[in-house]
């Protein structure tokens, strides 16, 4: 017997994406529902949005050193993060979360000039919904970028899902899934399908949204995420 689909969450709510690790929040971003098809979760995310996130990727962002981004997967395999504030800065983004799918993808411009910056796919344990407070995944490090136009693509952080690899926080069940992932997210870049079937959206967030806010619930976990 399969369980009932959970309900869509409405365009204009507060859905939250957390990271989930070993039964912790890893990290917790509050976005606005802009749509949700239930095949299809869409989210947006702008300037001055307050979340949590390791201590340790939040000094690798301020000080640009890639030691301590790194050394941050280290406490995430031993469970010795620590989580503190962070407010996003200078882009915003519009991401699509795919039911079922190992991989998200997201639309980065620009917040001042709402320039399009690239498409990144995020390779990801599937999401799962948690009704009333957002959606639990965790990321898996390696991310392809894609140009606005689509024209070119690079792969991104493939030397740190080898270290979570090494670390066993990807082991062979969950790597013989993001490589195939990988393959799929691909197919649909060459034949512009899915994600990339309309080239890149025309949006910005709406002047007059309230910044999401990160509900107490949020912070605590309940259930499992990990692939």
């Amino acid at each position: 017997m399969t369980g009932r689909r959970p309900e869509p969450f409405r365009p204009g709510a507060t859905a939250v994406r957390r990271d989930v690790h070993a039964g912790r929040v890893w990290t917790a971003m509050p976005q606005r529902v802009i749509d949700d098809t239930g095949d299809t979760l869409t989210l947006a995310h702008w300037p001055g949005i307050a979340g949590l996130a390791p201590t340790s990727w939040i000094d690798a962002r301020r000080t640009r050193d890639d030691a301590t981004r790194k050394s941050g997967l280290d406490d995430l395999a031993s469970g010795t993060w620590t989580l503190a504030p962070h407010r996003w800065e200078r882009t915003e983004l519009l991401s699509r979360f795919l039911t079922g799918e190992h991989f998200s993808v997201h639309c980065f411009q620009d917040a001042a000039t709402h320039t399009p910056l690239h498409w990144y796919v995020n390779f990801e344990v599937p999401h799962r919904r948690r009704p009333g407070i957002g959606i639990d995944t965790m990321d898996l490090a390696v991310d392809l970028v894609v140009e606005p136009d689509l024209s070119a693509h690079r792969w991104k952080d493939e030397d740190e899902y080898e270290q979570l690899r090494r670390l066993g926080v990807v082991d062979e069940r969950l790597h013989g899934a993001v490589d195939a992932a990988r393959e799929r997210a691909l197919g649909l870049l060459q034949d512009r399908a899915g994600p990339f079937a309309g080239g890149w959206p025309a949006w910005t967030p709406d002047p007059s949204w309230p910044l999401p806010e990160l509900p107490l619930a949020a912070r605590d976990f309940e259930g499992g995420a990990d692939g």
